[in-house]
């Protein structure tokens, strides 16, 4: 486990703001890997771990599919949390994902 890519991966996510959402691939590329958006989902895994909390249900992958769903108990609960914020989410999708979508290479300034 690479807790130096994860703490980024996380760091990154804590910055995507409510009602918004981003895919592991964006936050990959943001970070220089482009091609680890894989390794993006796989420290998704452990966002429940890590403090300050991540969340975690605003990443996606890059269609708006709720991907990750099966890792929160119970798996509606990512759903709940992005309805809360007022995502609209459909049959496991993110509804207006270009809308909604948070891209950090945009939206994150230095």
């Amino acid at each position: 486990m690479d807790t130096n890519f994860y703490e980024q991966v996380y760091e990154i996510a804590r910055l995507i703001p409510k009602g918004r959402v981003t895919s592991y691939g964006a936050i990959a590329k943001s970070l220089g890997a482009a091609k680890s958006s894989r390794m993006v989902g796989h420290a998704m895994l452990y966002a429940g771990t890590a403090y300050p909390n991540v969340p975690a249900h605003r990443v996606v992958n890059s269609s708006g599919l709720l991907t990750g769903k099966f890792h929160f108990k119970p798996p509606e609960l990512m759903e709940e949390l992005l309805r809360k914020e007022g995502v609209e989410v459909k049959n496991d999708k993110v509804v207006n994902f270009k809308k909604v979508f948070w891209n950090p290479l945009e939206e994150i300034t230095i």
